[in-house]
């Protein structure tokens, strides 16, 4: 004998999906905000126009913007994660803990700059590679890092 089921969904799937697709946009919304702020920190608090550096392809300013960009996606990330069950929680928390996570980020990696003499300016403005752009970025990504499982 063969017995058909029928699959049936939840009367509430659709609503939860609703709220699950805005959730999401509002976070992406959120995430983009703040990882934009991120990058206007980076440039107002380094010499040069970091976007034009970025856009004519300097490898130093390629990779501290984007270690920078990565930094801020951890802190954003876990921002998320850490209030994820409560969504207007998460979104305040988010915004909050990203923007002191930018401040702290360029903060420390100034005083980091300042600390190991690396003279920013000329590093990201070089026509080739230098290697002390990978201290920098590598600043930018473990700070981020800390500052992403605080918040955690």
């Amino acid at each position: 004998m063969h017995t058909t089921q029928i699959l049936a969904l939840d009367p509430e799937f659709g609503a939860q999906l609703g709220k699950g697709i805005g959730a999401i946009a509002l976070y992406a919304i959120v995430g983009l905000a703040l990882i934009l702020a991120g990058f206007y920190a980076i440039d107002w608090t380094t010499p040069g126009k970091l976007s034009d550096l970025v856009r004519t392809g300097k490898p130093n300013a390629v990779l501290i913007t984007s270690a920078g960009l990565v930094s801020m996606a951890f802190i954003i990330v876990l921002a998320i994660t850490s209030s994820a069950s409560d969504l207007t929680a998460g979104l305040i928390t988010s915004l909050v803990y990203g923007l002191l996570g930018i401040i702290v980020q360029v903060a420390a990696v100034r005083i980091l700059e300042w600390a190991t003499r690396i003279n920013i300016g000329e590093v990201i403005q070089a026509e080739k590679f230098t290697p002390a752009s990978v201290v920098v970025a590598a600043a930018h990504v473990a700070l981020g890092l800390v500052v992403a499982v605080a918040i955690s």
